[in-house]
C-alpha cells in the first residue's frame, strides 16, 4: 500500500507542538496530522499569526516532517463552531493543506442536534470548497457513530468536498460496531482514516498504542486495500484520557504503533 501514514499530534494532547513533532519523527513517521481544536489541543492556534505559521513550518522542517492534514474539530451544530471551522479552513490554506478533519459536535459530544448541523454544514462546505479544502467528518459522537451512519449523513449533505474520516476505535466506542465490517461499507466515502486502537468496548475510554488493544488492523487494511483506498492515514492514541501519561510513554506508544503498522505494510 502506498498511502501516507502520519502521526497525530493530538496523541500529545497535554504537551506542546515541539514535543509532539520530536516524538512523532523519532518514532519513524515522515508525516504529521496537526491539531487546531480550541479548548482541547491547540498545537496550531486558530488565530495563528503569520509569525506563528512560519515557526510551525520551521519546526516541521527541522524534524523532517510534512503535514498531511489538519484536525480542526469544532461544534458544527453552533454558529460559533462554524466560525472556528472557517478559521481552521483558513489555516489549511495558509499551511498548504487540502484536507481538514472535523466532527459534528466538536472534540467530544453528546445529544447532537442534527437539524442545527444540517443548517450550518453547507455554509462551511462552500467556504472550504472555495479554498480547495475537503472536509472529513469523523466517525464520532451520536450522528456519525459508525461508518454506516456516517455514509447516510454524507449522502444527505451531498457535497463533493464533504466526506468521512473513519476512526477505527470510535466505531467501537460510539457505535458499538466491528470496524472491519463497518469500514468496508464506508470505504467509497472516505477521505481519511484515523488508525486508533482500543483495549475496551462501547463507551469505555481506553485507546492504547496500535497492537496493544484488540482492533483487527490487518482486517481493516485488507478491506481498504480491496476497496482501492489511497487517501491518508494517521495514528491517534488517547490512552485513558486525562491525566495524560508521561512524554516518554507517549513516545513509546507512537514508536510501537509505527512498528506494528510497518509490519502490515504502512510506512
Amino acid at each position: 500500500m502506498d498511502n501516507i501514514l502520519a502521526g497525530h499530534t493530538n496523541s500529545y494532547h497535554t504537551y506542546g507542538l515541539e514535543e509532539s513533532l520530536a516524538g512523532i519523527a523519532a518514532a519513524g513517521f515522515k508525516w504529521v496530522e496537526l491539531t487546531a481544536v480550541r479548548g482541547w489541543t491547540e498545537h496550531v492556534p486558530l488565530e495563528a499569526t503569520a509569525q506563528d505559521l512560519r515557526e510551525i513550518k520551521a519546526k516541521l522542517e527541522h524534524h523532517g516532517l510534512r503535514a498531511s492534514c489538519l484536525s480542526g474539530h469544532s461544534d458544527l451544530t453552533s454558529a460559533a463552531g462554524v466560525v472556528d471551522g472557517k478559521k481552521a479552513v483558513d489555516l489549511c490554506q495558509k499551511l498548504g493543506l487540502t484536507l481538514m478533519n472535523t466532527a459534528i459536535g466538536g472534540h467530544y459530544s453528546e445529544n447532537e442536534d442534527k437539524g442545527a448541523f444540517m443548517g450550518h454544514i453547507h455554509d462551511l462546505a462552500a467556504y472550504a470548497e472555495a479554498r480547495d479544502v475537503t472536509l472529513a467528518l469523523e466517525v464520532h459522537g451520536d450522528i456519525t457513530a459508525s461508518g454506516v451512519m456516517a455514509v447516510d449523513v454524507i449522502k444527505e449533505i451531498d457535497r463533493p468536498n464533504v466526506l468521512i474520516n473513519y476512526d477505527t476505535a470510535n466505531a467501537i466506542f460510539y457505535g458499538g460496531v466491528d470496524p472491519v465490517k463497518d469500514i468496508a461499507v464506508a470505504a467509497p466515502y472516505l477521505a481519511h482514516v484515523h488508525l486508533k486502537d482500543t483495549a475496551a468496548g462501547y463507551r469505555e475510554w481506553n485507546f492504547p498504542a496500535i497492537s496493544e488493544g484488540h482492533v483487527d488492523f490487518k482486517g481493516v487494511l485488507q478491506n481498504l486495500a480491496d476497496a482501492g483506498y489511497k487517501a491518508p492515514f494517521s495514528v491517534e492514541i488517547e490512552f485513558t484520557g486525562e491525566p495524560w501519561p508521561s512524554v516518554a510513554e507517549v513516545d513509546r506508544s507512537m514508536r510501537v504503533s509505527y512498528q506494528a503498522l510497518s509490519k502490515l505494510g504502512l510506512r
